[in-house]
């Protein structure tokens, strides 16, 4: 969900540049494009194999520590994409193809590599730092990055075929059902970041059990790398853990899970009601 949430959105920006770029008759912008994007995927996995060994070589409680830091920073990332999407997805194709007007009306074609070239890298850096956080968290990383990579791929299909014309979809209501599961995933983060800052000695108070869960959250079956693995749900949670999961998923999911009004009805409720005409007094 990760790789094909982060990826897709990535693939819609560069998608919209690509199709403009191609409608204009800019290759050579279109060519710049692409190297951008190249560029930018790989300095995102360079961040990610170089976050991967510090955290590796650091000794176990100060692992734990940057594992905290990292899942904190995962969570509030996410949370900013999913706020970001919920306000722009319905009308991210227009902003995109005015501003990108704007840009070759200025003669400047570069605005619209830069354009492609951050899109993907704060895409991909997202996803870096959200899927590192998810695997340290995740009971099968190879699983996990298996899962990742497939998001990913169908990602990158999705996106050409929008870029084709030939797949439709409802951006509003597309991201506001993954945002619903991302917001999930980010409430197990940060429970799982709420149990390794109490192995670095941060967090000591709240750690008596608030429930029993290892009936469902049983080690080695499916139901406990879904709950555990993807959730963050521990077979014990702590007290400190639940509270943080229910303050943090409760009013995320009703944001985002709410329904919008468009333009038109915010319009129609902002302004005031006409006055009525008096009638016609008869003699």
């Amino acid at each position: 969900m990760i790789g094909l949430r982060e990826g897709l959105e990535a693939a819609l920006i560069v998608g919209i540049i690509a199709g403009f770029l191609a409608n204009q008759g800019r290759r050579d912008a279109l060519r710049q494009v692409w190297v951008g994007v190249g560029i930018a995927v790989l300095i995102c996995l360079a961040v990610g194999v170089a976050l991967e060994l510090l955290t590796a070589d650091l000794p176990q409680a100060a692992q734990e520590g940057l594992e905290t830091l990292i899942g904190l920073f995962a969570v509030a990332m996410v949370t900013y994409m999913i706020l970001w999407m919920r306000r722009h997805a319905r009308h991210m194709r227009a902003e995109l193809e005015s501003s990108a007007t704007a840009a070759l009306a200025r003669g400047s074609a570069g605005a619209l590599v830069g354009m492609a070239f951050l899109a993907v890298l704060r895409e991909g850096f997202e996803t870096v730092v959200f899927l590192l956080a998810a695997f340290q968290a995740s009971t099968s990383p190879l699983e996990a990055g298996g899962g990742a990579l497939l998001g990913v791929i169908i990602a990158v299909v999705l996106g050409y075929g929008i870029y084709r014309g030939g797949v439709r979809l409802n951006m509003a209501r597309f991201f506001r059902i993954t945002g619903a599961v991302l917001v999930i995933v980010a409430a197990g983060l940060l429970m799982t970041a709420a149990h390794t800052a109490h192995e670095a000695g941060w967090i000591n108070f709240g750690q008596q059990q608030a429930a029993d869960l290892s009936w469902l959250v049983q080690p080695g079956t499916p139901i406990s790398s879904l709950l555990t693995g993807v959730l963050g749900i521990q077979p014990f949670p702590t007290i400190v853990e639940t509270v943080i999961w229910l303050v943090y998923a409760v009013p995320m999911l009703v944001h985002v899970l709410w329904p919008q009004r468009g333009p038109a009805s915010r319009r129609q409720a902002s302004e005031p009601a006409p006055t009525p005409e008096p009638e016609p007094t008869r003699g």
